[in-house]
């Protein structure tokens, strides 16, 4: 955020027009304050005159809230009134269970952390790459354990060909210059997540750009080094203050990505098939053997690797076989899953 004046108190902590266009004038009295963790049973948030503990009122539910969303609290009582519409939200759909699951709000760039090693799996970049897309915020893909790879261009071209303009990023989590890698998207009032499998080193990058003192630091864990799997070491989401300016969340390993109601998350990482496919000439072609098809006209001029059509097929079939259909009534709405 560029601003010719100096930024409050308030934009300091991620606050910007678009949260204070949505206050009423009869909430003029209250106070904007930033989720900073959710627990079972309580929500502990930061405001300009520092950390507080909500109180929550009695119909509130701590799962509709996420790390990084703005609430309108009362000054006098700590009571959580109301909470701000969300800029971004990057959530995701558990194997068992219907409902999304808040994973973070309000972040400007999702930083994906995989590292040079057996964690480096194209299918998981591309569904942590949906999920950025779909969440409105800006991707980044950082490839940790650098110093210990023997090709990290070999990495890095295979992550740069994801996505369109796509940010990669190679450094060694714990050297200092880590910080000035990444410097670029963690500005005044930026707000960064990291998501990725555990053991990839995202703690250690949390440590590292928040300079935490050794009592306030994430913990981090060993890899077993033959199959480069870590053990989980964040169990809860929280914001953390980068010197300088910026926030970070940091976010446990997630197991199993489903993709589900991400359709716009697709078409832009294939933003290359969904364009082409826009040109056949068939409105409803499959892509498949239609006379007039783009799509496989790129594949046999070489300028589309099969393999990218065939991942494109495959997330957008998952996609629709997860999303669920409302139906039903009207106001009586029941979730059916899709049948094909």
């Amino acid at each position: 955020m560029t601003h010719s004046h100096l930024p409050s108190a308030l934009e300091l902590l991620g606050w910007s027009d678009f949260f204070a266009d949505q206050i009423k004038p009869t909430e003029a009295d209250l106070i904007p304050t930033r989720v900073a963790s959710v627990h079972r049973a309580r929500i502990e948030a930061i405001s300009v005159a520092g950390p507080v503990k909500l109180e929550l009122p009695a119909h509130a539910n701590v799962a509709d809230f996420a790390v990084g969303d703005w609430v309108l609290v009362d000054p006098l009582s700590d009571m959580l009134v109301s909470r701000l519409d969300r800029k971004t939200v990057f959530q995701r759909r558990p194997e068992l269970g219907r409902a999304q699951q808040l994973v973070a709000a309000n972040i400007d760039t999702l930083f994906i952390v995989t590292s040079c090693n057996a964690d480096f799996n194209i299918d998981r970049l591309e569904r942590y790459l949906i999920m950025a897309n779909q969440a409105g915020s800006k991707p980044v893909i950082v490839l940790t354990k650098a110093d210990t790879a023997d090709d990290i261009g070999l990495f890095q071209a295979q992550a740069e060909a994801l996505q369109r303009d796509l940010p990669v990023v190679a450094l060694n989590g714990r050297s200092a210059d880590a910080s000035t890698l990444l410097k670029s998207w963690c500005g005044i009032g930026q707000t960064i997540a990291l998501v990725g499998s555990s053991g990839v080193g995202k703690s250690t990058l949390v440590n590292t750009l928040t300079g935490l003192e050794s009592d306030s630091q994430q913990k981090t864990g060993t890899i077993r080094e033959h199959d480069a799997q870590g053990r989980h070491t964040t169990t809860a989401r929280s914001l953390h203050a980068i010197p300088g300016g910026g926030w970070v969340i940091d976010t446990p390993g997630i197991r199993t990505l489903l993709v589900s109601d991400v359709t716009d998350g697709i078409d832009t990482l294939f933003a290359d098939i969904t364009e082409m496919a826009a040109l056949c000439r068939f409105r409803d072609c499959t892509h498949a053997h239609e006379p007039g098809c783009v799509v496989q006209a790129a594949v046999k001029s070489g300028t589309l690797a099969p393999n990218r059509l065939e991942r494109w097929r495959s997330l957008v079939s998952e996609n629709r076989d997860r999303t669920p259909v409302m139906s039903g009534p009207r106001g009586n709405k029941v979730v059916r899953k899709k049948k094909y």
